[in-house]
């Protein structure tokens, strides 16, 4: 398993790869922590693909590895399943998921944690936990929840089916449909392009949203207007008005 960080033009691409199929281990799931906290930390890294290869993205947990597990040891372990899943979402930058092939279960549950969703037309989502007994347990009844709307996850999480691209571009699973080949490249252009921009703006609209989708409608304003006033004190606000007033809308170039 050599699953790693990789940078390059400010996007630094966390790269699964434990062949065939990715399956979501024990070491995987720690190493993704550490790789999410690296790439917070990591002033290069200015945001983040999650990828899986060319034929699979992430087909779910590691299915012998978990049935050998009884209860008290799940209680342990489940803790830093979902921690390790919550320091991907927390990634305080721009953070786009390029699925190819398979996205099960933990699978799933990795690409739900990114910001933005581009998936190849051979991709095939889904929660089949309920097949094994189970329920997802990597924040998928949460995030899948918040993100198609309750109905919709429910659809998936309580018969396990599988989603195609395009119906997951329907109801809104994914942002985005290309051929599979171009699912990287793609992924990391967008993320590219934003890895330009001002990094804690960038920071700041990722936090508002995220946590204001937790609460009421004013604190969720008082977060805003927090971060909002904040930023009049960074340097990057000063260039990108500074741009706006001398060059016109949108030619700021940010450190």
């Amino acid at each position: 398993m050599t699953t790693n960080l990789e940078v390059r033009d400010g996007v630094g691409t966390i790269l699964l790869d434990r062949p065939p199929m990715n399956a979501l281990d024990v070491a995987t799931q720690d190493r993704l922590r550490e790789l999410a906290e690296e790439a917070t930390r990591r002033d290069d890294v200015r945001a983040v693909v999650l990828y899986g290869g060319e034929k699979v993205f992430a087909a779910g947990a590691d299915i012998k590895e978990m049935q050998a597990m009884d209860h008290p040891a799940m209680v342990v372990r489940s803790k830093a399943l979902q921690d390790s899943f919550t320091a991907v979402a927390r990634i305080p930058k721009p953070v786009v998921a390029a699925v190819t092939g398979y996205a099960l279960g933990g699978g799933c549950e990795l690409a739900l944690c990114a910001d933005f969703r581009i998936a190849g037309d051979n991709a095939k989502l889904g929660q089949p936990e309920i097949l094994l007994g189970l329920i997802p347990g990597a924040g998928g009844t949460q995030r899948l929840a918040r993100l198609i709307g309750p109905s919709r996850a429910k659809d998936l999480i309580f018969t396990g089916r599988h989603v195609r691209a395009e119906e997951a571009l329907a109801i809104g699973l994914v942002d985005r449909v290309v051929p599979a080949a171009e699912v990287y490249e793609q992924a990391h252009a967008w993320a590219a392009k934003l890895a330009k921009g001002p990094a804690l703006a960038l920071r700041a609209a990722k936090e508002s949203i995220d946590a204001g989708l937790e609460t009421d409608i004013d604190t969720g304003l008082t977060i805003e207007r927090n971060w909002f006033a904040g930023l009049f004190a960074t340097e990057d606000r000063e260039r990108g008005m500074r741009s706006f007033v001398e060059e016109g809308p949108g030619k700021a170039k940010f450190l």
